[in-house]
């Protein structure tokens, strides 16, 4: 906006505060805007960034916030709160207005919503993992630690064997136990 012209340089107020400023763009002032518009302009590019996620969008915003700013400087009340804020809130609401104006492309009648899962399906593979948690938090100390090293770990029974200290015999009756516990569990 201000900065193609070059009087950002130029400006001897960017050093002033906010108020000073403001009451010399009520002059109609465009040294103390572009100083304004230099110090306040990457908040207010950011919030309608963030709100609207299109870059050209953004800019637009950007400029509608400083021309509203520079037509009307008495819009800012400095008693509510700072100009960065305000410029702020602005920008935002701006930016909120300006999703609710986009029209879809579609008609949302017509709109797909097939995605890439099958919710029924993802629901009842839900539904059997919480079932599976519950009988599995049931199961004795013994059979559940080793149940969840072979299937959890990846282990093999010997290497469950290994670690634990236990007989290979009695590592593979536990992981059989659990097996049948929840074969049982889930036939129910």
């Amino acid at each position: 906006m201000y900065r193609e012209t070059g009087l950002v340089n130029a400006s001897p107020q960017s050093s002033q505060d906010d108020g000073t400023l403001l009451a010399l763009v009520k002059r109609g002032d465009e040294y103390a805007m572009a100083s304004l518009f230099d110090r306040y302009s990457k908040v207010v590019y950011s919030v309608a960034l963030r709100v609207l996620r299109d870059p050209a969008s953004a800019e637009d915003i950007l400029q509608e916030v400083f021309m509203q700013l520079w037509r009307s400087p008495d819009s800012f009340i400095a008693t509510r709160g700072s100009l960065g804020g305000w410029l702020a809130v602005v920008s935002r609401n701006r930016s909120i207005d300006a999703l609710r104006r986009k029209k879809p492309v579609e008609p949302i009648n017509e709109l797909s919503l097939a995605g890439p899962y099958n919710l029924a399906n993802e629901a009842e593979r839900n539904n059997l993992m919480e079932r599976a948690r519950s009988v599995i938090i049931k199961l004795p100390a013994e059979q559940r630690k080793t149940l969840e090293m072979a299937f959890y770990d990846g282990l093999t029974h010997s290497e469950i064997a290994e670690m634990t200290g236990d007989p290979l015999g009695t590592v593979k009756t536990r992981i059989r136990s659990a097996l049948t516990t929840l074969r049982k569990a889930f036939l129910a």
